[in-house]
C-alpha cells in the first residue's frame, strides 16, 4: 500500500495506521530508517507535527526506536512489540495467515482452560453462580451466529473474571478484538465451538462443584477442537 494523503480528522491515528501497515506487513524491516519527518509530512500531506506523534505512538508500540537528533529506525516486531500489537498483526497478517490464527487459539485454550481452574479454586460464589446462569440460558445451536458470539464471549468473560487474573482479563480483551478484526468465520471450526451450549453447562457444573481439574480438563478439551483444526492446516502449508 503506498504512502498517500490522509483526510484531515484523526491525522496522527490515521498516519500510524498506515506507519504500522508498512512495518507488520514487511515493506519496512528491522533496522531500516523511515524516511525523514519532512518527507513523511510532505508524502501524508500533514504537518511536521502529526507526523511527530505518530511516531512517538510507534516507538510507544514497540516498532520503531526514535534517535536524538538521529534517524527512527524499524525494530523487529517479534522481539519490542507487546499483545496490542496482535490486533493489527492478525488484520495484516505479516506471517502465514493460518499460523497467527493457530497461534491465537492456542493462547485462547491456554488462557481459557488455566482461568477455568483457577476459577474453581477461588472464584466467589456470586461468581460460579453467574457462570451457571449464563450457561442455562445460553442459546440453542442454530440461533444466529452473532446471537452465539455475543453469549459465547459473556460466558468465557464471566470465567475469566471469575479467576481474578487481570493479565488473562487483558490477554482476553486483545483476543476478542484481534478476532473481531478479522472475523470468527474466518476461523475453522470456531462458530461451531460456539453453537455447543451443551459443552458450557457441562464445565459450569464442574465450576460448581469447585472441581479445578475436571474443570481445566473440559475447557482444554472445548477450546481445543479448533487448536486441532488449525494445526492439520499448518501442517498443510
Amino acid at each position: 500500500m503506498p504512502i498517500g494523503p490522509v483526510s484531515r480528522t484523526a491525522l496522527s491515528d490515521a498516519v500510524y495506521a498506515q506507519l504500522v501497515e508498512e512495518i507488520l506487513a514487511g515493506r519496512f524491516v528491522a533496522d531500516d530508517a523511515l524516511p525523514a519527518e519532512r518527507d513523511l509530512a510532505e508524502s501524508f500531506q500533514v504537518s511536521r507535527h502529526v507526523v511527530r506523534e505518530a511516531l512517538k505512538r510507534l516507538q510507544q508500540s514497540g516498532l520503531v526506536q526514535i534517535t536524538q537528533g538521529g534517524a527512527t529506525r524499524v525494530l523487529d516486531w517479534r522481539t519490542s512489540a507487546g499483545l496490542d500489537v496482535l490486533v493489527d498483526i492478525a488484520r495484516i497478517a505479516p506471517v502465514h495467515p493460518v499460523q497467527i490464527l493457530r497461534d491465537m487459539v492456542r493462547m485462547r485454550r491456554s488462557i481459557g482452560a488455566d482461568a477455568a481452574r483457577l476459577c474453581a479454586e477461588t472464584g466467589t460464589d456470586a461468581a460460579i453462580e453467574r457462570i451457571g446462569e449464563l450457561a442455562r440460558s445460553y442459546p440453542p445451536p442454530d440461533s444466529d451466529p452473532v446471537v452465539l458470539v455475543v453469549a459465547n464471549l459473556r460466558f468465557w468473560t464471566a470465567v475469566v473474571d471469575g479467576s481474578a487474573n487481570i493479565a488473562y482479563r487483558l490477554g482476553l480483551n486483545t483476543l476478542v478484538a484481534a478476532i473481531d478484526a478479522i472475523g470468527p468465520e474466518t476461523i475453522a471450526g470456531l462458530l461451531d465451538e460456539y453453537a455447543d451450549g451443551d459443552a458450557l453447562v457441562v464445565l459450569a457444573g464442574h465450576l460448581a462443584h469447585r472441581d479445578a481439574d475436571r474443570a481445566h480438563e473440559m475447557a482444554t478439551d472445548l477450546l481445543g477442537g479448533v487448536v486441532d483444526r488449525l494445526d492439520r492446516l499448518v501442517a498443510t502449508k
